[in-house]
């Protein structure tokens, strides 16, 4: 058995706070701003979701502060160092399942130069 799988029923469920981090900045480039502007101007707004109502595994809770967890199609996660508290857990995305940022980077080193800057 390669790993084990736990299905969450809603009605057993504990809920808890999960964040989710994406990349900071929208382009590969930060500094690649529109002219007048700094890189603060790619700054990405998503970078930081925040659910409070994400369901898991009852034994979770308990969760030890630094334990990784992998939560079925969304990522990796780890239980907050600072934010964490004995019997509800703050729960950190420290890697996600699919990367979508390699999948453009792969298609701009397929397009011809004069395409990436437009």
């Amino acid at each position: 058995v390669k790993a084990t799988l736990h299905w969450v029923s809603a009605r057993h469920a504990a809920t808890v706070r999960v964040r989710l981090y994406d990349r900071l900045f929208t382009k590969p480039n930060p500094e690649d701003a529109p002219a007048g502007e700094d890189y603060k101007a790619n700054m990405n707004p998503g970078s930081l979701t925040m659910i409070d109502s994400c369901m898991i595994e009852p034994s979770a809770v308990d969760a030890r502060p630094a334990a990784r967890y992998q939560f079925e199609r969304l990522g990796y996660f780890c239980a907050d160092v600072k934010d964490s508290l004995p019997g509800k857990p703050v729960f950190n995305r420290i890697v996600t399942l699919k990367d979508t940022w390699a999948k453009i980077e792969k298609t701009l080193k397929n397009k011809p130069v004069t395409e990436q800057k437009r």
